[in-house]
C-alpha cells in the first residue's frame, strides 16, 4: 500500500494518515511499526531496490550467457517496465529529489540501488572482452574504457526514466535499444 501511494502520489504529498486509511488501520499502528515517517519511507525505499534488483537480475538473465545480449535483455525489459500503467519514473531518482539530505536513510538506500546498477553493468561491460583478447588491439575494452561503457548505459537508462516521465514511452524512450545497440557496437561489443 505505501509503495503504491508514494510511488503515484509522491513521499511528500502522501501523509501517515492516507497510509494509514488506505491499510485500514489506525495510524498509531503504523507508528508502533515506524517510529517515524521517515522510518516508513526508508523502509519503501529499501524494498523498491530490493524489487528492482530482482527485476535487473531477471531481466539480464533473460539474454542468456552473452553480456551484449544480457544488457540488451535489461533494455528490451525496460521499455515493458516503463509503460504508462507501470510508470511514472524511477522510484530513486523521485525520492532523492524528495529526500535531498544525504545522511537520511531513505536518499541512502536510493543511492545505493543507482550504484548496484552502475556496478551490474560495469560487470557485464567488462565481461564484453573476450577471454585472451589483446587489450591493445583496436576495438578492445580496457578497463576504463568498459567502465565508461557502462556508465553510458547508465545514463541511457536515466534519460528512458526521465523522458517517460514527461514524454511518454513512445517519446525519446523508444529508441533508447537502438541507442545502446549502436553504443555496443561503437564499443566492438558486437557479440
Amino acid at each position: 500500500m505505501a509503495h503504491e501511494l508514494f510511488y503515484w502520489q509522491g513521499i511528500r504529498a502522501t501523509g501517515v494518515d492516507t497510509l494509514a486509511a488506505q491499510a485500514g488501520v489506525a495510524p498509531t499502528t503504523l507508528y508502533r511499526l515506524f517510529a517515524a515517517k521517515d522510518d516508513l519511507v526508508a523502509a519503501y525505499v529499501e524494498r523498491a531496490g530490493a524489487l528492482y534488483r530482482q527485476w535487473f537480475t531477471e531481466a539480464a538473465e533473460a539474454g542468456g550467457t552473452s553480456p551484449r545480449a544480457r544488457i540488451l535483455a535489461v533494455f528490451d525489459a525496460l521499455v515493458e517496465q516503463t509503460r504508462p500503467d507501470r510508470c511514472r519514473g524511477c522510484p530513486f531518482l523521485m525520492a532523492l529529489a524528495e529526500i535531498p539530505d544525504p545522511q537520511a536513510p531513505a536518499h541512502r538506500h536510493a543511492v545505493a540501488t543507482k550504484a548496484w546498477v552502475r556496478d551490474q553493468f560495469a560487470a557485464m561491460t567488462a565481461a564484453l572482452a573476450a577471454p585472451g583478447a589483446d587489450p591493445t588491439a583496436p576495438g578492445a575494452d580496457s578497463t576504463s574504457d568498459s567502465r565508461e561503457l557502462a556508465d553510458q548505459l547508465v545514463l541511457i537508462m536515466e534519460g528512458v526514466y526521465a523522458s517517460v516521465a514527461a514524454l511518454g514511452a513512445d517519446g525519446p524512450a523508444r529508441h533508447a535499444r537502438d541507442l545502446v545497440r549502436i553504443l555496443l557496437d561503437s564499443h566492438g561489443a558486437r557479440r
